[in-house]
């Protein structure tokens, strides 16, 4: 056609063309037909081996697994039937679409093999495109393809391979066509649609074959699949005293997951899960307890082969709870209190401890009792002795008592002779207490100060806090030998907060 401005009579040439070139293309030549009748008969034949074949491996595996080992073959037999009968519900249906395209086309033709409008344009389109049996079928395949995989597991799923499957292509362009419009669209002769049916019919009997023998051929794998390893350590017994050596045996161990052994401990029949037996026993006697267990697997040739276990000892006793205190028998009222609590025989996590008339924080064994008021406190030890259960131990008494009283000192002294100098160096009294554990500190709110030099009247003077005032400690530089240094009246609050009158601080310069 040329290019640039066109008459009417030529545009209407052009269109009368492209008409003409879309009728050419409608004219499907009879040596393509053949050539699909062709394909179809080879693929139809394709198919009738492939059933042949999977129908023999049943029939081989009915009449010797089957019967030779119906206990172990059973189960894998009939996950095998269950794989035919999804691809033959499948293989069903395209036949029931061959049919109603075969009606639709008045049969076949004797003479040529073929149905009779081979070369209908509208058939196929019709009955798969407008009535949606194309997208019926497309389910239908993957849906199968599911089934089959489902049978086959995680596993063995990912070491086959089929053509079995109804995807739509990959988006190209803005005329991108799915999977139903790509294989029974527009321009698909009707025996273009029986090949692409009989194609479909071929990838399920070869899917069904593939997933047949792979399940069949689970009898011929060890009935024993070691597929998991475990670092294990056996002891002859769990409990030891004192300077008795500790043995044990530390290896590795594989086992299969996804067998079913009968395991027993002393003839009776134990859980098993996973491929490993759980033994249980109930510990309400107490005592020194052996036991051993056995093993029973079945062979691939149907013989029982039996395996027993070391013998195995444990050890019951009654439980028992040690509470001390980490510094002395007794909790200070005001100060941190450190508290250790074991029980032999359970893991720390799962102590639980309580007071009364007090608080208790920390964990792990540690805790901190704090007390308020004197006289007897009461620690409680509970234990979680197996999941969700928790076992009162022991309740154990303290006495609670108030800190000591702290002495007075000035100069680093009680009582007693200082020299001159070192008593005009200090300005400050202090509150301290000799021979005790915690750290306690007290604090001296007021005090009176005394002193009397020599042949003088006596001065005395009141302050607050611990400090000498300005006066106080002019009083205290006029002092000479033989002067007396007093503090009197001194008052001193501690942890617990109660104000405490400490004994008076005389002392004799020199």
């Amino acid at each position: 056609m040329a290019a640039g401005k066109e008459t009417t009579r030529q545009k209407m040439i052009n269109i009368m063309y492209l008409v003409l070139l879309a009728m050419l293309a409608l004219n499907v030549s009879e040596t393509i037909l053949d050539a699909f009748k062709t394909i179809n008969d080879s693929l139809t034949a394709s198919a009738a081996n492939v059933g042949n074949s999977v129908q023999q491996l049943f029939s081989t595996f009915e009449q010797t697994r089957l019967k030779e080992s119906p206990e172990r073959a059973k189960p894998v037999y009939e996950k095998a039937k269950q794989a035919r009968e999804a691809t033959t519900d499948l293989d069903t249906y395209i036949r029931d679409i061959k049919a109603e395209l075969t009606n639709q086309s008045n049969g076949y033709d004797l003479i040529t093999g073929d149905l009779k409008q081979r070369d209908n344009l509208d058939i196929g389109f019709d009955v798969m495109i407008n009535k949606k049996r194309a997208t019926a079928l497309k389910q239908k395949i993957n849906d199968t393809r599911e089934r089959l995989l489902t049978l086959l597991g995680p596993q063995d799923s990912k070491t086959v391979s089929f053509n079995l499957n109804a995807d739509d292509p990959v988006k190209r362009g803005p005329n991108h066509r799915n999977w139903e419009e790509l294989n029974f669209g527009e321009g698909v002769p009707l025996t273009a649609t029986f090949t692409i049916l009989s194609r479909i019919q071929a990838d399920n009997k070869n899917a069904e074959s593939e997933v047949v023998k792979k399940i069949l051929g689970k009898m011929d794998q060890a009935v024993v699949n070691l597929d998991k390893f475990e670092a294990v350590a056996v002891a002859p017994t769990s409990y030891l005293i004192q300077g008795q050596p500790y043995t044990a045996q530390v290896f590795l161990t594989a086992y299969d997951s996804r067998s079913t052994p009968t395991v027993q401990v002393g003839g009776n029949p134990i859980s098993v899960k996973d491929g490993r037996g759980v033994y249980n026993v109930n510990t309400s006697r107490e005592g020194v307890f052996n036991w051993k267990g056995t093993i029973s697997v079945k062979q691939t040739d149907g013989t029982i082969k039996t395996y027993t276990t070391p013998e195995q000892r444990y050890i019951v006793s009654r439980p028992s709870a040690v509470v001390s205190p980490d510094k002395m028998n007794v909790f200070y009222i005001g100060v941190d209190n450190p508290v250790s609590v074991s029980v032999p025989g359970i893991p720390s996590k799962n102590i639980r401890i309580g007071i009364s008339g007090g608080t208790l924080s920390g964990s792990e064994g540690k805790y901190v009792a704090r007390v308020t008021t004197p006289g007897t406190v009461t620690v409680s030890v509970s234990a979680e002795i197996a999941p969700g259960k928790v076992q009162v131990l022991s309740h154990t008494q303290f006495r609670a008592k108030r800190i000591p009283d702290p002495v007075a000192k000035f100069s680093g002294r009680s009582g007693g002779s200082v020299p001159t100098v070192a008593l005009k160096a200090q300005n400050a009294i202090f509150a301290m207490l000799d021979n005790f554990d915690f750290d306690a500190r007290f604090k001296i709110t007021r005090f009176s100060l005394i002193i009397a030099n020599p042949r003088e009247t006596a001065s005395v003077q009141v302050g607050s806090g611990n400090t000498l005032n300005d006066s106080m400690t002019a009083s205290l530089n006029s002092i000479k030998p033989g002067s007396r240094v007093i503090f009197d009246n001194i008052i001193a609050v501690g942890p617990d907060g109660s104000p405490r009158q400490l004994a008076p601080v005389a002392l004799t310069a020199n």
